[in-house]
C-alpha cells in the first residue's frame, strides 16, 4: 500500500482589473449584499463603466469577482473622489479593500489627480481604520448624510504626496441659487471669511446681483461685472483691490447683438464712473498673477477670480470662484455652482497651477480679472 501525503493547493493571489459590462450582474449582487441603502443600480454601474471620468475596478479570485471600487475623477480639476468600495462578506479581512483602494489611487494619480476624498459612516469603524491606515485624514463631517440619517466623516489624502496645508482663513462655502449669480455667491463667501457674523443668503445674493449685473451676457440673464462686484464690496465697508487686464468693456465679444453691445458699454462706463468716486477701491489695469493671489492670501485678503468653465464642463462661460488656499502645486477654490455634484465636491477644489493659468483667462481676448477684499473692521 502506498500512502500519499496530501499537500494543500497553494492559495491563489487575487487579481485586479478594470470592470467591464460582463461584470454588471455580479457588481449589482455585491452592492445588494453590502449595503442596505444608497445602492448603485445596474444602470449606474453601466454608466460608470462607460464614462471617461470614472474608474471602476474589480478584484477577482479564481475568475470570480469578489469586490469592487469606484472613483469619480472630476473634470478640469486634480480632485478624485472614492465613490464606493465593497467586498463580499466571505472575503473580508484579506486586504482586498486595501488592494482595490491602492490601485484606484494609482490609477487616479496617473490621470493627473492630486487628492483623493471620501465619505464614510461614523459607525463604520472597520472602514475608518482602513482609511486611516492608508493615511487618509478627517477634515470635516456631515450630519445625517446617508439615507438612514447617520453622520459621515469626510476624509482626504494627497495621492501625489500633496499636503494642501492649513487654510489660513476659513472660507464658508455657499451654493448659488440661480444659474447667473456665481459672482454674488463668490463675493459672499469672501465677505463671510472676513466677518464671522455675515451669513450668506439668497436675499443678499440677489441684492448683489442687482447691483453688479452686466445686464447681458453670452446667453440668458446677465452675469456680474468685476467693477460691479468691487462696488458691492465697497458699499459694504470692505477695502477692495481690483485687477483687470483690459480697459475695454468686458464680455463684449460674448454677445452678437449691437443693441446688447451698446448696453454693455453703457453699464461699463457707469461702473467706471462710480469706482472713480470710491476711496476704498484700488483699480489696476494689469494681469492677475498667481504670485499676486498668493500675496493677497498671505496678507489677510479674501480673493475671488473669474475663470472659464471650459475645462470644467466643456462650456465657455465666465464663472466666479473664491480662492481658499494656494501652495506650490495648486490653487484651491470654493465653486458656488454644484450642478449635479455634491456640495462636498465643490469645496477647496484643487486646481493645478498650470491648469489654473489657462482657466483664469476668459474668452478670445484672454480677459483676466480678480478682486481682493479686506474688511475695514479688521
Amino acid at each position: 500500500m502506498v500512502i500519499r501525503s496530501l499537500t494543500p493547493e497553494p492559495a491563489s493571489e487575487p487579481e485586479y482589473r478594470l470592470a467591464s459590462e460582463e461584470d454588471l450582474d455580479v457588481l449589482h449582487a455585491i452592492e445588494v449584499s453590502s449595503f442596505d441603502a444608497d445602492r448603485l443600480s445596474l444602470r449606474r454601474f453601466k454608466h460608470w463603466i462607460r464614462v471617461d471620468h470614472g474608474i471602476l475596478m474589480v478584484c477577482h479570485d479564481k475568475n470570480t469577482v469578489i469586490g469592487y471600487g469606484l472613483v469619480w475623477c472630476h473634470k478640469g480639476t486634480r480632485l478624485a473622489r472614492l465613490y464606493s468600495l465593497a467586498v463580499l462578506e466571505q472575503h473580508r479581512g484579506k486586504n482586498i479593500a486595501e488592494g482595490l483602494l491602492i490601485r484606484l489611487e494609482n490609477a487616479a494619480a496617473e490621470r493627473g489627480h492630486i487628492c483623493m476624498r471620501l465619505e464614510v459612516s461614523k459607525n463604520n469603524r472597520a472602514a475608518i481604520k482602513l482609511y486611516e491606515r492608508l493615511d487618509y485624514r478627517i477634515f470635516d463631517e456631515y450630519t445625517e448624510y446617508y439615507e438612514d440619517h447617520s453622520d459621515a466623516l469626510r476624509m482626504q489624502k494627497g495621492i501625489h504626496r500633496l499636503n494642501p496645508g492649513n487654510i489660513k482663513t476659513p472660507v464658508p462655502w455657499y451654493q448659488q441659487t440661480t444659474d447667473f449669480t456665481c459672482g454674488p455667491a463668490a463675493l459672499m463667501m469672501a465677505m463671510a471669511s472676513q466677518r464671522a457674523e455675515l451669513e450668506p443668503n439668497q436675499e443678499l445674493e440677489l441684492d448683489i446681483w442687482r447691483q453688479a449685473t452686466s445686464i447681458f451676457m453670452t446667453s440668458g440673464h446677465g452675469g456680474t461685472h468685476p467693477f460691479g462686484l468691487a462696488l458691492a464690496a465697497s458699499d459694504r465697508d470692505f477695502s477692495v483691490e481690483l485687477l483687470i487686464n483690459t480697459r475695454t468693456t468686458p464680455f463684449l465679444d460674448g454677445v452678437r447683438s449691437s443693441e446688447k453691445k451698446a448696453i454693455l458699454e453703457v453699464v461699463h462706463e457707469q461702473f467706471k464712473q462710480r469706482i472713480a468716486g470710491k476711496t476704498n477701491i484700488e483699480l489696476h489695469y494689469q494681469d492677475t498673477s498667481q504670485d499676486q493671489v498668493e500675496y493677497w492670501l498671505n496678507n489677510g485678503y479674501a480673493v475671488l477670480v473669474l475663470i472659464s468653465t471650459y475645462r470644467l464642463d466643456g462650456k465657455k462661460a465666465p464663472h466666479w470662484v473664491t480662492v481658499t488656499h494656494i501652495d506650490d502645486h495648486c490653487l484651491y477654490v470654493h465653486d458656488p455652482d454644484c450642478d449635479d455634484q455634491q456640495a462636498i465636491d465643490c469645496q477647496h477644489v484643487p486646481i493645478a497651477r498650470n491648469d489654473f493659468e489657462k482657466m483664469s483667462a476668459f474668452g478670445a481676448n484672454k480677459l483676466r480679472t480678480a478682486i481682493a477684499i479686506k474688511s475695514l473692521d479688521n
